[in-house]
């Protein structure tokens, strides 16, 4: 039996979205690689936030935080995660379910050298998803952070990357009357082979 032909003309889910995403960067006017991350606490109550996608690699995605922030705390307990990719301007979409894992080695060194050196001071004065009683308390803290780690800051320990692995996809494209052309990929039993189905609108 043949495998199913893919809607969108593509053989691979991670391509197809970085296509999708180069397209993206020519049209929307903020952010593009903004994706909403969602994940779910000890009782199972779901959280969902605004992140930026840093990379897309042959087999995942990759972005950063603070691993004290409350969406890696929530991460760190199931290892489980979904986002969502969204270009109103394209009147596209990609939804993802997978895995995560930190990267908190040589990429996540050189993305953090790459920043502005107060979005770097920033990272190690932010006590992330803590109370802060104020502005000015934020302000200090990264003052505080400067006298401390000087023009050269290296990556604190609680802050990095973490590396998404899909285990489905789902891509969505607007249509007209709302009959949308949306497409599931799902993880076969072979590494790196997906399985595709048309689904309906």
């Amino acid at each position: 039996m043949t495998a199913r032909q893919s809607i969108f003309g593509a053989k691979d889910p991670f391509a197809l979205t970085r296509a999708w995403m180069a397209e993206a960067e020519k049209s929307e006017l903020n952010d593009p690689n903004a994706m909403a991350v969602a994940t779910v606490d000890e009782t199972g109550m779901p959280n969902v936030r605004i992140v930026l996608l840093k990379s897309i690699e042959d087999d995942a995605f990759v972005f950063y935080t603070n691993y004290e922030s409350r969406k890696a705390r929530e991460i760190g307990l199931s290892g489980k995660i979904a986002f969502v990719l969204h270009w109103k301007s394209l009147r596209r979409q990609v939804r993802v379910r997978g895995t995560a894992e930190r990267e908190d080695g040589a990429p996540a060194d050189a993305y953090y050298a790459s920043r502005a050196l107060d979005s770097r001071l920033g990272a190690w004065a932010s006590r992330q998803s803590r109370p802060l009683g104020s502005r000015e308390e934020l302000m200090a803290d990264v003052e505080a952070a400067r006298a401390e780690h000087g023009a050269n800051p290296s990556r604190p320990p609680f802050w990095g990357g973490f590396r998404i692995r899909p285990t489905e996809f789902e891509f969505w494209a607007d249509g007209a009357f709302r009959l949308h052309d949306r497409e599931r990929w799902t993880q076969g039993f072979t590494f790196n082979v997906w399985e595709k189905e048309r689904l309906y609108p």
